[in-house]
């Protein structure tokens, strides 16, 4: 059975009046009560939006979404659509006697913003070779695009994409 009883704080009746306004505050004689009854609370909401998915799973690689690009010693520009997209990939450098640079790349257009970047600085030493993984997801506008960069014939970037959302957040399913 569960117990009543009557909570007496101006604290907390000051907080349900800022949250509550249509509720008129307190008026006299009217106290805030509590009960040690436990209520459950069951979130539908997945399934009322109709994903029945989960969230790890939403970006998941497939064989029909999956877009695969080999960057070497250039720029390509590899996502045009607006929406939300998952970049999964590696970038590799070759170190050598010169400065070497990879990058993912968001472009309005006119101004270019890097979102993903691997730099080597110029060695004495070559051969040695750094690899650095990447997974993220980057959200695009209208007008917005994704370029990947490698600046030189020893580096490169191996990337795999895929749309998760639309612009609007609907998912794009398998």
């Amino acid at each position: 059975m569960a117990q009543e009883f009557v909570i007496k704080s101006p604290d907390i009746e000051d907080k349900i009046n800022q949250l509550l306004p249509s509720q008129g505050g307190f008026q006299a004689g009217v106290d805030f009560s509590a009960s040690t009854m436990v209520v459950p609370i069951v979130d539908l909401t997945e399934t009322a939006e109709g994903s029945q998915v989960r969230q790890d799973l939403q970006t998941a690689f497939d064989f029909v979404n999956t877009n695969l690009n080999f960057i070497s010693n250039t720029t390509t520009q590899i996502i045009i659509t607006t929406g939300y997209w998952r970049l999964f990939g590696t970038s590799t450098i070759v170190i050598n006697t010169s400065a070497i640079e990879n990058q993912i790349i968001i472009s309005d257009g006119a101004t270019n913003k890097n979102v993903f970047q691997h730099f080597s600085a110029a060695a004495t030493a070559t051969s040695q070779v750094t690899t650095v993984p990447f997974d993220f997801v980057v959200f695009l506008r209208a007008g917005d695009s994704v370029s990947a960069a490698s600046s030189n014939s020893n580096s490169n970037i191996s990337i795999a994409y895929r749309q998760i959302a639309d612009i609007n957040g609907n998912l794009v399913t398998v």
